[in-house]
């Protein structure tokens, strides 16, 4: 149970940035404070802030505490995992994903070289559009070998994939590799996403790897330009510090 409390901690504070609840500049309560309010440790609650601070969410200031830093709204982060369906839902947006394919099928040449495995291995082909406020701004390709994620369905797909991985096959996502590219439109972009006029989408590869450095799938994520901000957050570790 404590291994979880600290991504509550984070999940809240998180949250509660993201919906404009705690404004920029503003102070969070300190470790001691938090760690009556989630009666746990302080180690615990240091994960939280500082898992935090990795994601641009706060400032910690030693001696001072932990300050809330200005995030703007629909951005991804280049670096963690964040789900669709998690950002969308701390922003409070109304979203709908359209499946429109979920099969098991054989890798071949392409994916094989993508996922380090042989071409006639079976993967899992997923396509989902992604809706937000009534317009379809994502298009998601997404491959998982079959001998690791054994079973998806629509259902599964449509919901999140990721919560089914980790809540009921109890699978440990740890980190991911990924590749950003700005690229000429394809007929599925066309077919699957609202684009009005635009003739270029921000397409996001990645390579995403269990806790024990498993590659369990590679993802073409297909964003309309306008729609969405990808952003780093970058913390300089002074020369002083590591001298």
């Amino acid at each position: 149970m404590t291994n979880n409390i600290y991504f509550t901690l984070y999940n809240d504070y998180a949250e509660r940035i993201d919906n404009g609840n705690l404004e920029p500049g503003s102070k969070l309560p300190s470790e001691n404070e938090l760690c009556a309010t989630y009666q746990t440790s302080r180690e615990t609650v240091r994960k939280g802030l500082n898992l935090l601070a990795q994601n641009g969410y706060i400032n910690k200031v030693k001696g001072k505490g932990s300050f809330v830093l200005d995030k703007g709204r629909l951005k991804f982060p280049i670096t963690g995992l964040v789900s669709y369906k998690e950002v969308t839902e701390r922003l409070g947006k109304e979203n709908r994903t359209h499946v429109h394919v979920t099969e098991r099928v054989p890798a071949g040449d392409t994916i094989a070289k993508e996922l380090h495995i042989r071409a006639d291995q079976l993967v899992w082909k997923v396509i989902r559009a992604r809706e937000l406020d009534g317009e379809r701004i994502i298009l998601d390709i997404d491959y998982f070998p079959a001998d690791i994620v054994v079973n998806l369905t629509k259902d599964i797909a449509a919901y999140s994939i990721y919560e089914y991985l980790e809540k009921e096959l109890h699978f440990k996502i740890s980190y991911a590799e990924k590749v950003i590219s700005v690229e000429q439109v394809t007929e599925m972009d066309k077919e699957y996403m609202d684009l009005k006029n635009d003739t270029h989408v921000v397409v996001v590869r990645g390579y995403v790897h269990l806790e024990d450095t498993t590659l369990f799938q590679f993802t073409e994520s297909r964003h309309r330009l306008d729609k969405f901000q990808f952003v780093d957050f970058a913390r300089r570790i002074s020369k002083v510090e590591t001298s």
